[in-house]
């Protein structure tokens, strides 16, 4: 299943592909559908090639008029094609599986009225599994899709949607009809797409700077309709569609832009060319925290910006998946600040995308941004917070290095040279140095080519009155990743007003480089309450306060009048804590006697979901049942006093429905769900229920009788979701072994329910319960690998190993499975090293709480 680099640069001097002609009929039954592929393309006479093909069954291969044998020259993933003219036309005819992974063609039946949904997921390497292809960005072309489907229907791709033409019944007797779709431009397969089944829809346009009307669509399942607010996504998208058109200087590349919310899907969204999919999860039941409305938001634009970047001009190889992806979650925010309602987007981007880059960019399995991707296997564990925090950070930090206007001057040239073509970073960073004057090949090295986090301090010398005598920035690296950086960013200073507000008195942008760099302007002014490196965070670093500066935010932490420059306080806090620099105890307190005062719903979010993480891992185990007792208590005490019906008083209770332990805890999570005990203004919905229901099953005060109870309330796709976390979470050794056999041992069920049964197999109050499955992970793991998909065998990996057992035992057990593994288990080998980390951060973590 494998494609090296190596394997692909070959093939792309060998061929050229003009198009494809893909015929499939979605009518033959439920486990296959019939895929026929013809490809035309050039090719160096003489020579042989391969094309991409994972099938069940290939009925016949022709080329260029010739039969040859598919038991000679299909292997279920690969078709060998020798003997090529110059030249070719291909026609493979086979049968197709489908998918209940979100990989391919995913198939899903709706357990509300049962009608059958199905959709595609081709990024990295999966348009193979819908069609013959070769696979790789850099062989783009034409693609005309004919479909066949139930008459009832709508199909949705690349290309408009033309008008239906019936056809024969099928094989049940059923209405069947053919959607002819017209060629698309010049793609690269992975942004391909084909969503189909009885989709509900709700139509608009927006007018592009060309004059074009472009057609806009919205799509769910009909039974989620009554939820969807298509007049956000359309508001939103006619928004983008105004920022991205301007700052690119380009019109919008395609015929019209539809957005489908899909069942069961892996990622946030996916960027096929006009038919871009979203997560479901999107389309919202009831109450959600205002900091999920706002991810929405960034996922639209984030997928609208890809566009241009990624479908209009793409990627070589997947070496550049980082630029790719990188530079749309730079614009999604930038646009989000500049064009939408969220114009605190970049405080949400500190706490949520820096907060992941930073983490993952101190693992062991760090890599470069600019990563060498040798195979397919290495793209798709490199889907990461280098990929896209770190890597969108470090383009907010190129854009404060060489110029807003300068770098938007260079994208624009890139777009005008590159449209439908190929391309590689040095293409881009040509035009920013035309643009902005600035040599851009150390800044290159040192950024995009080295791998780690530098970290900030200042250093200041006072005079008896209070007068900054010299005052310095110094920079340092650990030692396995040793770089120092140039930095261009702003410091900040702030003073407690008469009112008991941190106010910025000050702000000082310069160049920061070296070790050491001394910041002159800043002497002879009066020492303030607080000193603030990286304000505004333009920058890529840790921070660290002086000890005065730690006093104060520690004290007036609320009363920050912005929220960006507290969250990058929340941050260097965050930092100390998982370091093992500060205690973890230290932190709970810092969280619990602030976050009412919180005023940005993405930072409460973040901050109750570290403070879950704190209390599991971080807090010494001596004192880990007291201090999250006391932590429940009083999240209940602010959901009690917030405003009723506020953002914070519903995260407040679904942070509490999460931590809830004790006796008393679990009796008012009893009493919010049989309607006992109210909360002014807060609204017990179906999404919420199911998530008190959880809250009781850990606690066991529920069982199966319940939550199956609670499922003939929702017997929906969400509910089904919830049932199966619930059912897993029992507290019992029977309910434990079951889950296992289930998620483990069967492997069954689709990629969204393993999902979920591996989140409540994991919940517990008593890590007994997971002991007797530490040795059976070690030895399940290597057969999962092999067997499942890459998404069903990520799950599996990361969320079950043992890390809730955070002992040095647990470290050393992994070492052993490590020391193991072959050359060849480069993914694997990754997950565990990045596992065996959280164990070892944790344990380090847990010694400094004292």
């Amino acid at each position: 299943m494998n494609l090296t680099r190596a394997e692909a640069r070959e093939r792309a001097d060998l061929i050229t592909v003009e198009s494809y002609d893909v015929s499939l009929d979605l009518t033959t039954g439920e486990k296959v559908f019939g895929s026929t592929t013809t490809v035309k393309f050039t090719a160096a006479p003489g020579s042989s090639t391969f094309i991409d093909a994972v099938t069940q069954t290939v009925h016949s291969v022709t080329l260029n008029g010739r039969e040859l044998d598919p038991a000679e020259v299909s292997d279920g993933v690969r078709i060998q094609l020798p003997d090529l003219a110059e030249q070719n036309e291909l026609t493979v005819v086979a049968d197709a599986p489908y998918m209940n992974t979100g990989e391919g063609l995913h198939r899903f039946v709706d357990p509300v009225d049962g009608e059958v949904y199905l959709y595609t997921q081709f990024e990295v390497p999966d348009s193979r599994r819908m069609f013959a292809v070769f696979e790789q960005p850099d062989l783009k072309a034409t693609f005309r899709f004919s479909v066949t489907a139930p008459s009832h229907w709508d199909v949705i791709s690349n290309s408009p949607t033309p008008a239906p033409v019936a056809t024969s019944p099928g094989a049940d007797g059923g209405a069947r009809s053919v959607w002819e779709f017209s060629p698309t431009p010049r793609l690269s397969s992975y942004i391909t797409a084909l969503i189909a089944g009885p989709y509900q829809s709700v139509r608009s346009d927006v007018t592009s700077t060309d004059g074009r009307v472009v057609p806009l669509g919205v799509f769910a399942r009909k039974s989620l309709m009554q939820y969807l607010d298509a007049d956000n996504i359309f508001e939103l998208t006619r928004q983008g569609f105004e920022f991205f058109e301007a700052q690119f200087g380009c019109p919008y590349p395609f015929e019209k832009y539809d957005q489908l919310f899909v069942p069961e899907f892996n990622a946030g969204a996916m960027e096929n060319a006009g038919a871009v999919t979203i997560l479901e999860g999107y389309v919202f039941r009831g109450k959600v925290p205002e900091a999920q409305v706002e991810r929405r938001t960034i996922t639209v634009l984030h997928e609208l910006a890809h566009m241009w970047f990624g479908d209009l001009v793409t990627m070589r190889w997947w070496n550049d998946l980082w630029l790719n992806e990188s530079f749309a979650e730079y614009m999604s925010h930038l646009a989000a600040v500049e064009n939408t309602k969220f114009q605190s987007a970049w405080t949400t981007f500190a706490s949520v995308e820096k907060s992941w880059a930073y983490r993952q960019d101190q693992l062991p399995t760090t890599h470069p941004i600019f990563a060498e991707i040798n195979d397919l296997q290495d793209v798709e564990v490199n889907f990461d917070g280098i990929t896209y925090a770190k890597g969108a950070s470090v383009l907010r930090q190129l854009v404060a290095w060489v110029g807003p206007e300068q770098f938007m001057a260079g994208v624009r040239e890139y777009f005008a040279k590159h449209s439908w073509k190929n391309t590689e970073l040095g293409d881009l960073m040509i035009e920013l140095e035309k643009a902005s004057g600035r040599d851009l090949d150390q800044w290159g090295r040192l950024w995009l080519e080295t791998a780690g986090v530098n970290s900030l301090k200042p250093e200041l010398t006072v005079d008896a009155d209070g007068t900054i005598t010299s005052f310095a920035i110094l920079q340092s690296a650990v030692e396995d990743q040793p770089t120092i950086r140039p930095h261009r960013l702003a410091v900040g200073f702030y003073d407690v007003t008469d009112d008991g507000k941190l106010e910025r008195v000050h702000r000082e942008e310069l160049d920061v480089d070296g070790e050491r760099t001394d910041v002159p302007e800043l002497a002879g002014l009066r020492r303030p309450d607080l000193v603030l490196l990286n304000d505004d965070d333009l920058a890529y670093a840790k921070v660290r306060l002086d000890e005065k500066s730690l006093a104060t935010a520690k004290s007036h932490l609320k009363d920050f009048r912005e929220s960006l420059p507290r969250t990058l306080v929340w941050g260097s806090a965050w930092d100390a804590a998982r370091d093992g620099e500060s205690p973890a105890r230290g932190y709970v307190d810092l969280i619990l006697a602030n976050i009412a005062s919180e005023s940005d719903s993405s930072v409460i979010l973040v901050q109750l979901r570290q403070l879950a993480t704190t209390l599991t891992f971080y807090v010494a185990e001596e004192h880990r049942e007291a201090t999250s007792v006391a932590a429940g208590d009083r999240l209940w005490e602010l959901a009690s006093t917030a405003p009723g019906g506020s953002d914070a008083q519903l995260q407040f209770i679904k942070s509490y429905a999460l931590l809830a332990r004790s006796g008393a805890q679990l009796d008012n999570v009893a009493g919010l769900l049989d309607g006992s005990v109210t909360l002014a203004g807060l609204t017990v919905d179906q999404d919420l229920r199911w998530e008190l229901v959880a809250s009781l099953v850990v606690g066991g005060r529920m069982g199966q009788e319940q939550i199956d109870e609670e499922l003939e309330r929702d017997n929906t796709s969400s509910g089904q979701n919830a049932a199966a976390l619930a059912t897993a979470a029992i507290p019992t050794a029977e309910a434990k072994a079951a889950a296992w056999e289930s998620i483990v041992v069967k492997g069954e069920v689709s990629n969204a329910i393993q999902g979920s049964a591996v989140t409540g197999f994991t919940r517990v109050l008593d890590t007994a319960l997971l002991e007797p499955y530490a040795e059976k992970y070690f030895a399940a793991v290597p057969g999962i690998v092999a067997e499942r998909t890459f998404a069903l065998a990520q799950q599996i990996v990361v969320g079950l190993y043992p890390a809730q057992l955070t002992t040095q035992a647990t470290v050393d057990r992994t070492d052993e499975f490590l020391a193991s593994l072959p050359e060849e288990s480069a993914a694997l080998r990754r997950m565990m090293l990045e596992n065996r980390d959280g164990v070892a951060r944790a344990l380090r973590a847990r010694a400094a709480d004292v």
